[in-house]
């Protein structure tokens, strides 16, 4: 059996082995309360998008559940995800 040291040790080298820089999404949920016209100004807004690819998450979003609607950074989707949830979205950041 390991010792808490041990256990801590290694949990310790596996979060530095993440590479924070890429391999995350950022990922859209549809809801009941927003407007498609809401939804795509902030994807055009926060997330850079043009109006057809908004558009396009926007529906993949109503219909499918959700969308993944960029991918990056931790840090940089962490902020674009605050935002959109400032703006009464529902999204979240998730490594790939």
């Amino acid at each position: 059996m390991a010792s808490s040291t041990e256990t801590d040790l290694e949990v310790q080298v596996k979060e530095s082995e993440v590479d924070y820089s890429f391999g995350f999404s950022l990922t859209l949920y549809n809801d009941d309360y927003n407007t498609f016209d809401h939804v795509i100004v902030c994807l055009i807004k926060i997330c850079r998008h043009s109006t057809e690819q908004a558009t396009q998450c926007a529906y993949l979003v109503h219909y499918k559940g959700k969308c993944i609607v960029k991918e990056g950074s931790m840090y940089l989707l962490n902020g674009m995800c605050n935002k959109l949830q400032n703006e009464g979205l529902h999204a979240h950041v998730e490594q790939v």
